[in-house]
């Protein structure tokens, strides 16, 4: 079974986790200002936003056809949404 693949990143304005599995992509994002909520996006543009990381990884897990704990989060990315 292929694995998720992980990668975070910053912007100037936000923190951005791209999770990728078997040809689909998710981005789960937050603003660097403040407590923004986390916005889950696909190919197609934002699905939903959430205010904790479990939450948004509940749904990007969805979307990519994995269970949760198949998402091996980046150490940089384990504090997101909070």
């Amino acid at each position: 079974m292929e694995e998720v693949e992980a990668k975070y990143h910053e912007t100037e304005d936000e923190r951005v986790l791209d999770l990728r599995h078997n040809g689909r992509n998710v981005t789960v994002s937050v603003t660097k200002n403040g407590y923004g909520m986390l916005i889950v996006a696909d190919e197609t543009g934002e699905l939903e936003r959430y205010y904790g990381l479990d939450m948004a990884l509940d749904h990007a897990a969805e979307v990519l056809g994995v269970a949760p704990t198949e998402i091996e989060l980046p150490d940089e990315a384990r504090e997101m949404g909070m």
